[in-house]
């Protein structure tokens, strides 16, 4: 039987492991696939052979560590990079560890070395009184404005992922009453948000424009070549919209919108509105209630909510002399320390 190559195995991860068994979507397969390039070009620098020539005893723990020394040196990749990409290298080594259970041990190895702790980054989110702005401010003609307007509105009704909305096709819309859309998500999982009536009508409304080419199959939102549009067209689409809203709140907390603010912008304004946190998590389609919970931590009116009703009585005040001056035997029991 002939011995498994590095490439033999590459391919048997991406094509079945990770498709096949675990039903990763594009975005996520795109990320594994960047991480074992970089980290087998740089094992092919290391052993200063041709990528094609290596063989499975190059692949070693030391190399991982040096791999990730480098894009931090080198790459000048941040902690949360170099962390992203030690997590699809030990994927990789646990599949090659199960398939070649004589490499077992280097999996572990690489399973060993530790995640390096960074803070987490900031929940960036916008207040209502912003997202009243935005669509008070945005067009009401032009070829591209009900499209524009049913875009932002769908980002904030459902709190869809970017590519979830780039995705969307006319069967996954059930525009009855009550309305709703079917999205597709990360890890192959298909979830259920409900529709404001404005999201629903608008929607309808966009449909109703193509309806000679509809088909179930269909795409929602097009570009201008009447092709689907892609995460960085609604990328463009936001940042178009929202750099008004960035000139005129001067005290922003932002320095740019992107589609996942609007993600944050839902979860927070669900939390708000005193909609339970599993709720939410099913709302967004979080794999993790912790995932969901961080919300609470940035919600800064509930935390003065909080506060407020443990505000103490005004007959609580702190005497001018401390009770503990006069207490002859606390005084000795502290004198003594």
């Amino acid at each position: 039987m002939t011995a498994p190559t590095p490439g033999s195995l590459l391919y048997g991860f991406f094509e079945d492991h990770l498709k096949v068994q675990k039903g990763l979507r594009p975005a996520s397969l795109r990320s594994y696939r960047d991480a074992l390039r970089l980290f087998m070009h740089f094992v092919a620098t290391d052993t200063r052979r041709r990528i094609s020539r290596l063989s499975l005893p190059d692949l070693t723990a030391e190399r991982v560590l040096g791999f990730l020394k480098h894009l931090e040196d080198q790459r000048g990749n941040r902690i949360a990079t170099r962390n992203h990409r030690l997590a699809a290298l030990r994927s990789f080594f646990d599949y090659v560890g199960a398939q070649v259970p004589e490499t077992l041990a280097e999996a572990e190895r690489v399973a060993s070395i530790p995640t390096k702790r960074t803070p987490p980054p900031p929940t960036c989110f916008l207040e209502r009184g912003e997202i009243r702005d935005l669509f008070e401010g945005l067009p009401s003609k032009g070829k591209f404005a009900l499209r524009d307007r049913a875009v932002l509105l769908f980002l904030y009704n459902t709190g869809a992922r970017v590519q979830e909305t780039a995705d969307l096709r006319v069967a996954n819309l059930d525009l009855g009453d009550p309305p709703r859309v079917h999205l597709h998500g990360k890890g192959d999982k298909w979830r259920t948000c409900p529709l404001w009536q404005q999201t629903a009508s608008l929607l309808r409304q966009l449909i109703e424009e193509y309806r000679e080419e509809l088909k179930d199959d269909f795409p929602v939102f097009l570009s201008s070549q009447k092709r689907p549009l892609t995460r960085f067209g609604i990328y463009k689409i936001v940042r178009r919209h929202t750099s008004q809203l960035l000139s005129k709140h001067a005290d922003i907390r932002l320095k740019r919108v992107t589609p996942h603010v609007f993600r944050h912008t839902t979860a927070v304004h669900l939390l708000e509105a005193g909609v339970e946190v599993n709720v939410i998590r099913g709302w967004l389609g979080h794999a993790s209630l912790e995932t969901t919970y961080r919300y609470a931590e940035i919600n800064t009116r509930a935390k003065e909510a909080a506060l407020r009703a443990c505000d103490p009585p005004v007959s609580a005040e702190f005497p001018r002399r401390p009770i503990w001056r006069d207490d002859a035997t606390l005084l000795t029991w502290l004198n003594s320390l």
